[in-house]
């Protein structure tokens, strides 16, 4: 089973936004591959849904946002990655990275054996030091589009029933497509789309 032998490390930047993270987690919950973070991800996600409640003007932007991680949490109990700090230490002492903030999230895509970091922030992720674990990163849109092709009729099998539990508001398929590309998700709204009957 393709879920059994293929893992997707998740960047916090992918969790956060509501339309991308329910695409990615319906995909990963129809096995299409096995999701991982590490808990200093969740703990990232938390506090960007909090201020993206924030500056809403949600009140209860905390609240909102702890519901979010136990809700992702909840579906997904053996996701979670421990135990690279070691890892972590050595990409930053051995490794000339952009960003060593981000050594965690490629330690936690080490310890866990991800074939992919999905991220929408590239750039702190060089391709060469990737490669010499076996790891690429690719951006939401770029992974969704490729998760999508693998077997577009079970995707949009998958992701009607995410769009059947969106209320507030409701959308039909043509909003979801729209949605989806005004997101930045407009290459696997294109492979959606051959499956309207579907979605």
């Amino acid at each position: 089973m393709f879920a059994n032998r293929f893992t997707a490390l998740l960047d916090a930047n992918v969790l956060v936004p509501a339309l991308t993270r329910n695409m990615i987690l319906s995909l990963a919950a129809a096995e299409f591959f096995r999701p991982r973070w590490s808990p200093r991800i969740m703990d990232e996600t938390e506090r960007a849904i909090m201020r993206m409640r924030e500056g809403q003007g949600k009140a209860d932007a905390s609240v909102d946002a702890a519901r979010a991680r136990n809700a992702i949490e909840r579906a997904f109990e053996d996701a979670s990655v421990t135990g690279f700090e070691v890892i972590e230490k050595g990409l930053i002492e051995g490794t000339d990275l952009p960003d060593p903030d981000d050594a965690h999230v490629i330690a936690a895509a080490i310890e866990t054996g991800a074939s992919i970091i999905v991220t929408d922030n590239l750039k702190h992720f060089p391709p060469d030091i990737l490669a010499t674990h076996g790891i690429e990163a690719k951006t939401a849109n770029a992974f969704l589009a490729d998760t999508v092709d693998l077997k577009p009729e079970k995707a949009a099998h998958a992701i009607a029933m995410m769009r059947i539990r969106f209320r507030n508001p409701a959308l039909t398929a043509n909003d979801l497509l729209l949605l989806m590309e005004a997101r930045g998700l407009g290459d696997s709204a294109d492979l959606l789309r051959d499956h309207m009957h579907v979605l």
